[in-house]
């Protein structure tokens, strides 16, 4: 496997991020991650909000207007980052990158200042199915330990969504326990970095 290491920044905001780029050999596909920013993407991910895939587990099926606000509020936030994920070249995935202890899941387990999380969805429903999802999660898992503080990785998918569970386990993540959280009972996932790369082997 070749990467491009991201360049190191001191917080994730949209203008600091770097982009990360990997050749994946599981499916012969060149996988990338660049920054949301709302001219290029708020089409795109409006749309992908309103799939009938994504809409039982994001609930932002809203109207136009209150999505702009949405999307505008999530890139001020400086405790994250969202990013396009594509496989080559082209969009096909939205992620959320974030520190644990300043986002809302902090509170529910002891987060240390170095713990990332992450939020996930395929918006094409023609990617669906092909055995994308792991890939992706394992590029994305690896762009995340690239920093050098961060030696967990936290998930919190859906209770619901068994699939993704049994793709975040694949990926190295374990559970811990069902937290309620605002929107939804999730299931908290921890990826240590040794575990992590025990369960990919790095070519």
């Amino acid at each position: 496997m070749t990467a491009k290491a991201p360049q190191s920044s001191s917080s994730y905001t949209a203008d600091s991020a770097a982009v990360y780029e990997i050749f994946h050999p599981g499916i012969g596909r060149r996988i990338s991650f660049r920054p949301v920013t709302l001219e290029e993407d708020f089409e795109r991910l409006f749309d992908w909000q309103h799939q009938t895939h994504v809409i039982p587990f994001w609930n932002l099926n809203i109207s136009r207007e209150a999505y702009r606000a949405h999307l505008e509020a999530f890139l001020a936030d400086t405790h994250q980052t969202l990013y396009i994920g594509e496989l080559d070249g082209v969009p096909m995935s939205y992620w959320e990158a974030y520190w644990c202890d300043r986002d809302i899941i902090g509170k529910y387990y002891d987060a240390l200042p170095g713990d990332q999380g992450i939020h996930l969805l395929i918006g094409p429903p023609e990617y669906l199915g092909k055995g994308y999802a792991l890939p992706l999660l394992q590029a994305m898992t690896a762009f995340q330990f690239q920093r050098g503080e961060t030696d967990k990785i936290i998930a919190e998918p859906d209770a619901r969504n068994s699939k993704m569970i049994h793709v975040f386990e694949q990926c190295g993540f374990v559970f811990q326990k069902h937290v309620d959280l605002p929107d939804k009972t999730g299931a908290l996932m921890f990826c240590e970095r040794s575990r992590f790369d025990r369960s990919w082997e790095h070519e």
